[in-house]
C-alpha cells in the first residue's frame, strides 16, 4: 500500500471514529436515561442525559479535528488548505469550549475541585493564592 493511500485511509478511519463515537455515545446516553431514571427528578435526569450526550459529542469532535489535521498535513498544503483547516479547528475548538462550559459549568482549563477540597475549603499549596508582599524600601509600592 502506498503511503498517500495509507494516510488517506487513516484520516477516514479517524472520521469514522468521530462519527461512531458520537452515535454510540448518543445511544449510550439514551440507554442510561432509560435505565437509571428511577428515583431521580426530571431535571436531574435531563441534566445527566445532556452531560452524557455532550461528552460523546466532545469526543467525536476531537476525532474529527485529528482527521482534518492528518488530511491537511499529509499532502502538500496550500494556503487555502491551511486556512480551511484553521477555520475548522477554530470552530470545533469553540464548540468544545462552549460545550464544556455548558455541561460542567467551568472552562476546560480550570481545575476541578475534589469533594474533600470543596468540603474542607483547603487547597494544595501550589493552588493557593499568594499572600501580598509588603513593599520594601527598594521598590515602588504599586498595586495591580
Amino acid at each position: 500500500m502506498e503511503f498517500d493511500s495509507l494516510v488517506a485511509l487513516s484520516a477516514r478511519f479517524m472520521e469514522g471514529a468521530g462519527v461512531g463515537s458520537m452515535m454510540l455515545g448518543a445511544l449510550w446516553a439514551v440507554a442510561l436515561l432509560l435505565w437509571k431514571r428511577g428515583g431521580l427528578t426530571h431535571s436531574e435526569t435531563y441534566r445527566r442525559f445532556r452531560l452524557n450526550l455532550g461528552r460523546a459529542i466532545l469526543l467525536g469532535l476531537e476525532f474529527l479535528v485529528a482527521a482534518d489535521i492528518i488530511r491537511t498535513v499529509s499532502r502538500e498544503p496550500t494556503l487555502l488548505d491551511v486556512s480551511v483547516l484553521g477555520l475548522i479547528v477554530l470552530v470545533r475548538t469553540f464548540l468544545s469550549f462552549t460545550l464544556t462550559v455548558e455541561l460542567e459549568g467551568r472552562w476546560p482549563w480550570q481545575r476541578v475541585e475534589s469533594s474533600s477540597e470543596a468540603l474542607s475549603g483547603s487547597r494544595p499549596p501550589s493552588a493557593s493564592p499568594r499572600a501580598p508582599r509588603e513593599p520594601t524600601g527598594e521598590e515602588p509600592s504599586v498595586r495591580h
